[in-house]
């Protein structure tokens, strides 16, 4: 059955500050792999690297769309009345959840790649000589930090997904659809 609109007001009040709270901690972690790491391994030439990166910015912008969709949801508890607003909150949710959706699966494949590969892509451009390696970053925990850093966004990509499927399914009860 329908929700109350006391009940509809809550609820879309908590999923817009979680959808708001993982959105942004994902916008972090991705930020985070891609200032770190990617923007220096980087190779159009180079199959592995170009996915990676392209994950990883698809990651950034699921996580720009699942914070405007908690921005919206917040802003709908608070104005349940305006159809607009539904309907904007609908595409909002659906367009999250689709883009963490695929940006999970994006980042299930860098991970299996990285690990794959056993990280060549990541240590790419540095240089090995007898006696160091020259790389233009710390090479010493590229590999566990980069694929801790993706495992954690993976599970909030997951975690986006669950809340941009609740909150699209509280505007259809909303719509009455």
């Amino acid at each position: 059955g329908h929700l109350d609109p006391g009940s509809h007001q809550r609820v879309l009040m908590k999923t817009g500050l979680i959808l708001l709270i993982i959105g942004h901690l994902n916008f972090i972690v991705s930020t985070l792999v891609h200032g770190t790491v990617l923007r220096f391994v980087v190779d159009p030439r180079d199959a592995i690297s170009l996915q990676n990166a392209v994950a990883n910015t698809a990651s950034i912008v699921s996580a720009l769309l699942t914070i405007s969709c908690g921005i919206a949801a917040l802003m709908l508890s608070r104005y349940l009345t305006p159809a607009a607003l539904k309907w904007g909150v609908f595409a909002l949710s659906a367009g999250s959840s689709l883009s963490c959706l695929s940006c999970l699966l994006a980042l299930a494949v860098s991970i299996g790649l990285t690990l794959g590969t056993q990280g060549r892509a990541l240590l790419a451009p540095c240089t090995v000589t007898n006696i160091s390696r020259e790389c233009p970053f710390d090479p010493t925990r590229v590999y566990s930090s980069t694929l801790s850093l993706w495992t954690i966004s993976l599970l909030l990509d997951l975690m986006e997904i669950v809340f941009g499927i609740r909150c699209l399914l509280l505007t259809l009860d909303l719509l009455y659809l």
